[in-house]
């Protein structure tokens, strides 16, 4: 048991790593698009400010997928692990053929997959949370959009006097702090995500390792509301380890596949998606980065001209979007099946 246990937790900080891997463009996509930082300087810039999330923001999120949307006593260590394998093998996916799904929701979808598999549709806590993610996958990018609309509107008329090139100069250092606060609230939502699944896991052993000594007593929580700090810190590292890395593919599909970005509609973008994930990660509610920033590129794009948007893209974005959940759900289950039957239920 002890075992399987750090394989599944290796397997957590695995699926964080790739989270930020492939999630990278959230913080990073405008910043290279703009060419206001190479490659390398935005990942690494990108990559301190998600870690910096860990001093900066709370444990709400975290609390919320712990208990929020699965029966904690429904919950074992082999559907922690069906779930990871189903939110990791639909982020390969997606990350393979470029397309900026849910990292987020791809857990979710994957925690519910497994669950289901394992004891029907009584595993599943029918209430706020689902409410709230749910809206949130149509939500976050209309608001992402409405307040990146709102806000490339209202730089345009601050700045409508100013030289094209002063405006850029402008922008270009405002991109560093937009940039930062989208890096932040990454982490403060996505890490979160993680740090919530190991915590599930801890809780659903605890009976087995509640009269452990030594550091195997660190591996239960007797309360899902209690984030162990090694949970926490390794979230947020393995998050920050990812993004460094970089998911290039999708970088560059958010950063000028889907509009032409300049300085100061990059940082419209970024702002309006950091305001309204930060705002999630507030309430607690598991909100997709990659929907809302994808959301605020279209809006500020759309400022120019509503041709200014590849819409037959946004719209097989918003496809993988609509797969995310049910898909990372069904590879979650069928991988809960195998493993129930090789391991334990």
């Amino acid at each position: 048991m002890l075992t399987y246990i750090l394989i599944i937790v290796f397997l957590a900080f695995a699926f964080d790593f790739i989270n930020g891997f492939h999630d990278s463009a959230n913080s990073i996509a405008t910043i290279v698009g703009t060419r206001v930082l190479s490659p390398f300087a935005a990942v690494v810039w990108a990559a301190m400010f998600n870690f910096a999330a860990a001093l900066l923001v709370g444990t709400a999120v975290a609390k919320a997928v712990s208990s929020g949307f699965v029966v904690p006593s429904i919950v074992t260590p082999s559907v922690i692990c069906g779930a990871l394998v189903g939110a990791i093998t639909w982020n390969i996916i997606t990350w393979y053929f470029g397309i900026p799904s849910s990292s987020s929701h791809a857990l979710i979808g994957g925690f519910a997959g497994a669950a289901l598999a394992k004891a029907g549709f009584e595993a599943l806590v029918w209430g706020k949370k689902w409410v709230e993610t749910l809206s949130a996958i149509a939500l976050s990018p209309a608001l992402g959009a409405f307040i990146g609309f709102l806000l490339m509107v209202g730089l345009f008329n601050i700045f409508r006097r100013a030289a094209p090139a002063v405006v850029d100069r402008i922008f270009r250092r405002g991109q560093l702090v937009s940039s930062a606060a989208m890096s932040v609230a990454h982490g403060s939502n996505d890490a979160q995500k993680t740090m919530g699944i190991i915590v599930g896991l801890l809780y659903s052993v605890r009976d087995q390792f509640a009269d452990s000594t030594g550091w195997a007593r660190h591996l239960y929580v007797a309360d899902t509301g209690h984030i162990p700090a090694w949970v926490a810190f390794g979230a947020y590292f393995c998050i920050s380890l990812g993004t460094l890395f970089g998911g290039w593919r999708i970088v560059h599909t958010m950063g000028s596949r889907i509009t032409r970005l300049k300085p100061v509609s990059g940082f419209a973008a970024e702002t309006a998606g950091a305001i309204v994930i930060l705002s999630a990660s507030k309430l607690g509610i598991p909100v997709s980065t990659t929907h809302t920033i994808t959301g605020s590129i279209v809006g500020v794009g759309a400022t120019n001209r509503l041709s200014g948007v590849r819409w037959g893209l946004a719209g097989r974005i918003v496809w993988a979007w609509v797969f995310t959940i049910p898909a990372s759900a069904t590879i979650a289950g069928v991988s809960y099946l195998v493993l129930a039957r090789l391991v334990a239920p």
